[in-house]
């Protein structure tokens, strides 16, 4: 079965750290942007498999939107 899971993204001076607001603790990083997708990939569906039907739509019933802001400082 698969499942939509949001992912977070940040890159930094080190590479890419990415992980999932719905499943706490699940997390990974990497030297490139595909690194870091493969890598979170695997995380998630690792951490699934521990988890029962119940507590996977528990946790992935939330929907997740990000967005960018511009704003001024003065």
């Amino acid at each position: 079965m698969s499942y939509k899971v949001s992912v977070v993204i940040e890159k930094d001076d080190h590479g890419y750290y990415a992980y999932s607001p719905e499943l706490e603790g699940c997390q990974s990083q990497g030297d490139s942007l595909d690194e870091v997708m493969t890598n979170i990939k695997e995380a998630v569906e690792f951490y699934l498999e521990t988890l029962s039907e119940d507590e996977r739509k528990a946790l992935l019933s939330k929907e997740i939107l990000t967005a960018s802001l511009e704003v001024e400082v003065a």
